[in-house]
């Protein structure tokens, strides 16, 4: 009788167990989540090469917000976060002042549960996209965070270059050695054999160029500070007509590595209430090289505003430019308005021990080419017979 008491007891227990482990892992997967689609798909995407003459268009990132059963949610207040890839010491990248930075802030209504930009992404590593969902309805879903990471390779031709300039290094170092370890003998009057003195030369020419290309690599990644780069055409900042007013507020001036506050704001021209029945296509072009580095197409909110938070990457003037257009079934109709700001961007140099780093690395390959040329010449002399 006590072995059937303990056999019922155990499989009450596995019982239980089973329900169990089935309730938690309907909780696990059953969730409200935001799915992410990008254009060009993960595997293609690759941070802005500076200088390249490559084509160069910002990502396309759709965040879809749905529930528990897959279905899109409705009357949905997304916020999005941008985190840059944290800071490397050893390994920097072209713009070592935007690591670890936020690239973008922004809140927006999405009526259907998406949310879709163009953001450039202007390093390597993994960047951290933290999206909040809220309902714009009150208790219409229960808010919930996620935290996405996506990952982007660095360009090839970054790899190249690098074996190259490598190459050039080794080929240097490793000659040099070969030099200094043939002992020659020196002549009377002579500090050092001539050979020794020519390869210390070149070596001094060598660190020369080097030390000129990590400052105009410096120079480059300070994101081509100091241009005064003023466009002839630019839409005005207020426009007003007989239906309504846009403007676009915000920072004149920004700072690489930190955001930048930036706004738009719609109102009735004659009564001054705020416009929401509008659509909102903005953009944010740095003018050194007419690159689009973010674009969205959006609504107002209840003040009629549009508000984010973007950084500018890139030391150079930028235009923020909106168009406002009426919705299409919308008893409001006039015809589009265009405003635009310039937004003057401050470049900050790299630190000094970055270059210091690049410094280390290209004398360690010399260094490292210089030893095994002495050593293959120290094998090829012939060792005196001991007798």
């Amino acid at each position: 009788m006590k072995k059937y008491r303990i056999f019922g007891f155990i499989s009450a227990v596995c019982i239980c167990l089973s329900i169990l482990y089935s309730v938690v892992g309907v909780s696990q997967t059953s969730q409200s989540q935001v799915l992410l689609s990008t254009n060009p798909p993960l595997e293609q995407i690759r941070p802005l090469q500076a200088g390249g003459e490559t084509e160069k268009s910002p990502v396309t990132f759709t965040f879809q917000a749905v529930d528990a059963a897959g279905k899109s949610l409705k009357n949905a207040l997304i916020n999005l976060e941008i985190l840059t890839p944290p800071r490397n010491f050893w390994l920097t990248t072209d713009f070592p002042m935007v690591e670890g930075t936020t690239l973008l802030e922004m809140q927006v209504a999405a009526p259907d549960g998406k949310l879709e930009i163009q953001q450039m992404l202007p390093i390597r590593g993994n960047y951290q996209l933290n999206v909040n969902v809220s309902p714009l309805v009150a208790n219409a879903f229960t808010p919930y965070q996620e935290t996405l990471n996506l990952k982007v390779k660095e360009n090839s031709i970054k790899y190249k270059y690098l074996a190259v300039i490598a190459a050039i290094l080794f080929s240097v170092g490793l000659l040099g050695g070969w030099v200094i370890g043939g002992q020659e003998e020196l002549k009377e009057g002579e500090i050092a054999p001539q050979s020794v003195r020519l390869l210390l030369s070149s070596l001094t020419i060598v660190a020369i160029i080097t030390l000129i290309f990590i400052n105009i690599t410096a120079e480059v990644a300070e994101a081509h500070g100091g241009h005064n780069h003023k466009p002839e055409n630019i839409a005005p900042s207020v426009q007003k007509n007989q239906d309504l007013e846009i403007e676009v507020l915000g920072d004149k001036n920004a700072t690489v590595g930190k955001l930048a506050n930036l706004a738009v704001e719609v109102k009735d021209s004659n009564t001054g209430e705020p416009i929401k029945d509008a659509v909102l296509k903005v953009k944010a072009i740095a003018l050194e090289d007419n690159l689009t580095v973010f674009a969205y197409q959006g609504f107002p909110n209840e003040k009629g505003q549009l508000i984010w938070k973007e950084q500018f990457f890139d030391g150079a003037p930028h235009k923020v430019e909106i168009e406002a257009t009426p919705l299409q079934n919308s008893p409001r109709q006039f015809s589009p308005v265009k405003v635009a700001q310039l937004v003057e961007v401050e470049g900050i140099s790299p630190p000094i021990s970055t270059r210091l780093i690049s410094l280390f690395y290209f004398t360690a390959i010399v260094g490292i080419g210089m030893a095994i040329g002495l050593l293959i010449q120290q094998r090829r002399q012939p060792q005196p017979k001991v007798n």
